[in-house]
């Protein structure tokens, strides 16, 4: 059993190669023991799609689903954002998703009862904060769309509020390189919602400035 770190010591930077490729890193990453969420987490959720990607989308973190078959979005939550991406004109495709975190937290009352979901703290997405700094150098997305508050606060500080700045476009320095960035909501979210189909329907507004951004168009901000 790995020696426990005191959590302000937390980070997942020495298990980062350097000079990985994105199948090197992945490969790296399953054996991450930066912070303590790998001990109950089935297996490491790293990120997925075009390596290429103009895009890159960052949620929070696993879920059930995630954890279980090893992969991000394939949840409800994913097959929703998909949906979402489509409608608003961008190919899932051609987009890289990843999470701010790479193992799940969760809280079980009993075995074999079910797993709920458990936002990481700040101190556990600082220290997997490196794995997403490499992702970032690989991929070099033009934008990144961020999904949600946890991973708002990942990339920007604790300070950061969705329902401020969500569908606008952000530039700012992330992990030492200058990036656009677009806010949203979780897709998660959506599907928590009261009226699913408003909710669904700002997502994919907030999108559509994504798709916007990455065709060099304008944006025109109104008051409603």
């Amino acid at each position: 059993m790995s020696p426990k770190a005191p959590e302000d010591q937390y980070t997942a930077e020495p298990f980062v190669p350097d000079g990985a490729d994105l199948p090197a890193l992945r490969r790296a990453a399953a054996g991450c023991h930066g912070c303590p969420l790998h001990r109950e987490a089935t297996q490491t959720v790293f990120g997925a799609g075009d390596t290429h990607a103009r895009v890159m989308l960052v949620g929070e973190q696993p879920g059930d689903q995630e954890d279980r078959q090893g992969r991000p979005f394939v949840g409800p939550a994913g097959k929703l954002l998909d949906r979402a991406l489509a409608e608003a004109g961008i190919d899932p495709a051609h987009a890289y998703v990843t999470n701010a975190v790479k193992h799940f937290k969760f809280t079980q009352a009993e075995p074999r009862k079910r797993r709920i979901h458990k936002a990481p703290s700040l101190r556990e997405m600082t220290a997997c904060g490196p794995w997403l700094a490499a992702e970032l150098a690989l991929v070099e997305p033009e934008l990144i769309v961020i999904l949600g508050a946890t991973a708002g606060k990942a990339l920007l500080g604790s300070s950061f509020r969705v329902g401020q700045v969500r569908g606008t476009v952000l530039e700012e320095e992330i992990h030492g390189r200058p990036e656009r960035l677009v806010p949203t909501v979780h897709p998660s979210a959506v599907l928590r919602a009261d009226d699913r189909e408003q909710a669904y329907q700002g997502l994919v507004a907030d999108l559509k400035v994504a798709a916007r951004a990455l065709t060099g168009k304008p944006e025109r901000k109104t008051n409603a």
